[in-house]
């Protein structure tokens, strides 16, 4: 059964203050914090202030690439309950989740069976273990059946181009799921109704 949904890149305040109030809302939305390279990226003085809300019962997200100790003394006061960390090795992580007293998702990203047991390194530091394209930021796909090695008990996300229609295929699966640019138009802006469609389908499995 899947055990969660986030919805990642969120960047407006419509499109956020809509996912909080739906009657389903998700489990994690996450936000786009340092890399720039991404469209769905907010700068600080934006962020700060998007996040600013009641977050009900849903767990806010900063991703991170590689985060440097700037960006991560800068956000430490910011509404967030987990950071998911891409590029970051296990010292690293464990630092970081110390030090600023977060829950960490480590983003482990995949094109082979080896990539995918990188996450053996991050077993006693990360809370969630998220299985990643290598082209994360662009909404890439990989093999999903590479996952089959993955134990069961594993605390674990999936995401790399997973379209609403997908979500059905995953219902005997445990894993979190992650969705961001199959939510968008053709503009790259994330698209309420297809949102609504997501969280009311997620509700009925």
């Amino acid at each position: 059964m899947i055990k969660g949904l986030k919805i990642c890149g969120i960047s407006d305040s419509e499109t956020l203050n809509y996912i909080l109030s739906h009657a389903h809302p998700p489990q994690f939305v996450g936000f786009i914090t340092n890399y720039k390279k991404s469209k769905r990226f907010v700068e600080y003085d934006k962020l700060k202030k998007l996040i600013k809300v009641d977050k009900r019962n849903t767990n806010f997200t900063s991703v991170l690439v590689d985060p440097n100790d700037e960006i991560l003394e800068r956000i430490k006061e910011l509404n967030f309950d987990y950071y998911q960390l891409y590029d970051v090795d296990p010292k690293r992580t464990k630092d970081i989740k110390l030090k600023y007293d977060k829950k960490i998702i480590t983003a482990i990203t995949v094109s082979n069976k080896d990539d995918v047991l990188n996450y053996k390194n991050y077993l006693k530091i990360s809370d969630i273990i998220l299985f990643d394209s290598k082209g994360y930021h662009k909404s890439e796909s990989f093999d999903h059946n590479l996952l089959d090695i993955v134990p069961n008990e594993l605390n674990k996300m999936i995401a790399g181009n997973i379209q609403i229609d997908d979500i059905s295929n995953f219902k005997n699966k445990d894993f979190i799921i992650d969705l961001s640019g199959s939510l968008e138009d053709a503009n790259g802006k994330k698209d309420i109704n297809k949102i609504d469609k997501l969280l009311n389908l997620f509700a009925k499995i």
